[in-house]
């Protein structure tokens, strides 16, 4: 049982907020809430499970939200949510026998590449562009994919989907937001499914965070609804270079040896 002051939980469900916010319009929510959650006292496994929980209330929030004003079909992409959850299930599932270090030293340098792609290229913008792989393979293989290592390592699998989406599925930028939150929200499920069959989940602190999550996730679709790439694109950058800076400042990054750091 860990025991927190009121302070900290008050620090937890802000926390949460900002997350909730951040995440439905660029991901990488859970940049701020495992962090904290570490802080508060947490062990790995409990802050990952309990991230988990939490996250599920924020990008369904972002997902109700989107889904009500026509950005997405619920109905139409279940088989693809539905991936998603198998692939994260299995990922968390594997998550102690598929070794992490060549994940963490990868994933920096895929974050950055990320971000200079949205940086850079041109007309990026909420008009769809002509598709360059189908719905179906998309579903498939990229959908799974990417759900699998949400469930496996999970940081940055929001910004995987984004890129996804708008260079290979043709989605402009809040079309391409909107389906990532369906994803992120059906892989936090398949996730969250396995942590609690482990029983490393917090409950009372994951359920508190998850009601702050919700709300901030409802501020934040609304934003990018209303303003639309001009919000997203660059919340999307500043989020992919943060989150990879935090990586590469982790000590046990092995990346870090590999550039003489």
């Amino acid at each position: 049982m860990i025991d927190l002051s009121i302070q900290t939980v008050a620090m937890l469900a802000f926390a949460a907020f900002a997350a909730g916010f951040v995440d439905s319009i660029a991901g990488g929510g859970g940049l701020i809430t495992v962090p904290a959650l570490l802080l508060a006292g947490f062990t790995p496994v409990q802050a990952l499970a309990t991230n988990k929980l939490q996250g599920m209330f924020g990008s369904g929030s972002a997902t109700i939200h989107y889904a009500s004003k026509g950005h997405v079909d619920l109905r139409r992409q279940l088989p693809s949510a539905l991936l998603a959850l198998v692939g994260s299930a299995i990922g968390a599932l594997l998550a102690t026998i598929v070794p992490g270090d060549i994940l963490r030293a990868a994933l920096p340098i895929v974050l950055i590449a990320i971000a200079l792609y949205f940086a850079f290229k041109p007309n990026m913008n909420d008009v769809d562009r002509a598709e360059r792989l189908s719905p179906f393979l998309f579903g498939l293989t990229l959908v799974p994919a990417i759900g699998f290592y949400d469930g496996l390592f999970g940081p940055g699998a929001g910004s995987f989907y984004m890129l996804a989406f708008v260079a290979l599925a043709g989605y402009g930028v809040l079309k391409a937001t909107a389906h990532t939150k369906l994803l992120n929200f059906a892989s936090n499920i398949g996730g969250f499914i396995v942590f609690a069959a482990f029983g490393v989940v917090y409950w009372k602190i994951g359920l508190m965070m998850g009601v702050a999550q919700f709300l901030g996730a409802r501020v934040g679709a609304s934003l990018a609804m209303r303003i639309g790439a001009r919000l997203i694109k660059p919340l999307l950058v500043i989020v992919c270079l943060a989150l990879a800076v935090k990586l590469l400042a982790d000590p046990a990054n092995p990346l870090r040896a590999l550039i003489g750091v």
